[in-house]
């Protein structure tokens, strides 16, 4: 009669409590590998937008926004970003035919600003570059530890900058074909 009324109980200690996780740890991890080898490859291809179109709206809004007259062959649009009314952005996003990303950006800003936020805040400033196009003649030049480089050019009141991890010679080419 001494167990009776009184719940069962079972020994509880910091082993025990350790090997349950032990053991559920082992359990998920098991699990993703089991996962991973089922999965088919993903497809990571860049999907094309249709950045043309975008210029188009631009200027159907009354925007004259910084667009190359083409892409170099080989060369993807993977992202527009177009914003009309009180501040006016525009960006468009590509990647090169060896998979490197070189963007535009262009708004009400300074030069500045966009270089911290696109660039890098420790972004070194070097010597104006030279590249005619429709757009501007002389460039500044600015890039990063990282690789990134950026050219920038002051339009009126917006401010314009090319930027990316493409090579400078393929940024610098990509320059001379944009137009407004």
């Amino acid at each position: 009669m001494s167990g009776q009324g009184r719940p069962s109980r079972y020994n509880r200690s910091f082993n025990g409590m350790v090997g349950a996780l032990i053991v559920t740890v082992l359990f998920v991890v098991s699990f993703v590998v089991w996962r991973g080898l089922f999965r088919t490859d993903v497809d990571d291809t860049p999907v094309a937008v249709d950045w043309q179109e975008s210029v188009k709206l631009a200027e159907q809004a009354d925007l004259r926004v910084v667009h190359p007259r083409a892409l170099p062959d080989g060369w993807t649009a993977t992202s527009t970003d177009l914003s009309a009314g009180d501040d006016p952005r525009w960006a468009l996003g590509v990647l090169t035919a060896e998979g490197d990303f070189v963007g535009i950006r262009q708004q009400d800003s300074s030069v500045d600003d966009l270089v911290d936020l696109y660039v890098d805040e420790e972004a070194e400033q070097g010597d104006d570059a030279q590249v005619t196009s429709e757009v501007a003649d002389t460039w500044q030049t600015f890039s990063d530890d990282g690789g990134d480089h950026g050219f920038a050019a002051e339009i009126g009141d917006e401010a314009v900058l090319v930027y990316g991890s493409a090579p400078v010679d393929e940024i610098e080419a990509y320059l001379g074909t944009l137009t407004r």
